[in-house]
């Protein structure tokens, strides 16, 4: 069926998304990410899904029925992708309600294709081959590179969108790089990635102030989901500060090493765990060498440091939603100067409550003068609510810097 049909991807990652499309066209899928947005997509959200559903899955699945409602797709060759955790999270039933809404439109016939790493829906499953595989790798790596140096450019930027500019004209040249073996020349990538937002015209004569952002994976990343937060922190003359997806992979490979040491699950494929975590941490080092040789930017924090700081406020088989790895991310941000941190989450999802506004007490007995915030997203949340929140954060954000600068 691939040849034929089309395949829709909820947005999450603008840049890394991008570099999909070309990724799957080469093992001959056709992925198209939707980008529609607007209240639309709530309202069909809230009209196919129970609004006590974790509100990611109310906003996938109103996305896919706002654009499949559009028009223009053939309902006759179009099917729908969606990823599941298979972990203790409300996203391993996305599929299922996915199924159920389209259903309710009497679109029974689209295919729905799972993507996920523990053999859920083995017969509706994208099929993961080596060379794939590589090809994502890769790509995550990347567009983690373009979202980290990204952030620490636009703020200052001289012309207005000049760095996104930049970016999509990199994307554009990296885009035929996945029809042979030249992505899998990383250093050289990098570097060129480098220079050119180094050439981005820029005022750095005052330093914004550095506000981390953590939370759920798909509150985290998504604008769809948060409301443009990195823009709109931007906007308020702040630099965002965001952490790579491939460190939630990495957590997800950490989970299945702790798993082995704790309950001796997975003994067979122990070895390869450890291995596929040797091999990401070494991919991620490459780019972070690179920008701490060449000085002009700031490199990301080692994976490896995250787990330490994590370990040292909860128990590593903490693990449902974002577990440890949120905790380690806010400690890391704050021992890395940056003590100003927003935790996007969804209203209910309790894995992420516990990890994120459970844990904040503890970090600010350790640090005093950390600056946290969780801000809760759900289908009853008024933006207005949400910015006003993220203000007052701000603005004790900016007395911080003030008293720091009088004393």
């Amino acid at each position: 069926m691939k040849k034929d049909y089309t395949i829709l991807v909820p947005s999450m990652l603008p840049i890394h998304f991008r570099l999909l499309t070309p990724v799957f066209a080469k093992s001959g899928y056709k992925l198209e990410v939707l980008t529609n947005e607007g209240e639309q997509v709530r309202e069909e959200g809230l009209a196919h899904v129970h609004n006590d559903t974790c509100y990611p899955a109310l906003l996938v699945i109103g996305q896919m029925i706002d654009a499949l409602k559009s028009g223009k797709y053939d309902i006759d060759h179009v099917a729908c992708a969606i990823t599941q955790t298979a972990g203790g999270c409300r996203a391993s039933n996305y599929l299922s309600l996915l199924r159920k809404a389209l259903a309710m439109e009497g679109w029974q016939r689209i295919p729905c294709l799972s993507a996920n790493a523990n053999g859920l829906e083995k017969g509706s499953s994208v099929e993961f081959t080596m060379p794939l595989i590589l090809r994502i790798l890769y790509g995550a790596l990347y567009g983690d590179a373009l979202m980290w140096l990204s952030n620490q450019v636009k703020p200052y930027e001289l012309e207005k969108g000049a760095t996104d500019k930049a970016v999509n004209q990199f994307i554009d040249e990296l885009i035929p790089m996945f029809e042979h073996g030249a992505y899998k020349q990383s250093k050289r990538i990098y570097k060129k990635m480098l220079e050119i937002f180094k050439t981005i015209p820029q005022d750095r004569s005052q330093i914004k102030i550095r506000i981390g952002i953590v939370g759920e994976i798909y509150m985290k990343y998504s604008p769809l989901g948060n409301q443009h937060l990195e823009d709109y922190l931007i906007e308020e003359g702040f630099e965002p500060v965001l952490s790579g997806v491939m460190d939630f992979a990495l957590y997800c490979v950490e989970n299945s090493i702790i798993d082995y040491e704790y309950y001796h699950m997975h003994e067979k494929n122990h070895y390869i765990y450890n291995i596929v975590k040797d091999v990401i941490m070494r991919m991620q080092k490459t780019f972070r060498d690179i920008v701490k040789k060449d000085g002009t930017f700031i490199a990301p924090d080692d994976f490896s440091e995250v787990i330490d700081n994590g370990k040292a406020f909860i128990d590593p088989g903490v693990k449902m939603g974002e577990g440890w790895l949120l905790t380690g991310e806010v400690v890391s941000h704050i021992k890395s100067g940056v003590t100003n941190v927003i935790s996007a989450q969804p209203f209910g999802c309790l894995p992420n409550h516990i990890v994120a506004k459970g844990m904040v007490r503890k970090i600010k007995d350790e640090y005093p003068k950390a600056n946290i915030v969780a801000i809760d997203y759900d289908p009853s949340a008024s933006k207005v609510n949400q910015e006003n929140r993220i203000r007052l954060m701000l603005a004790n954000a900016k007395l911080s810097e003030e008293m720091k600068a009088s004393i």
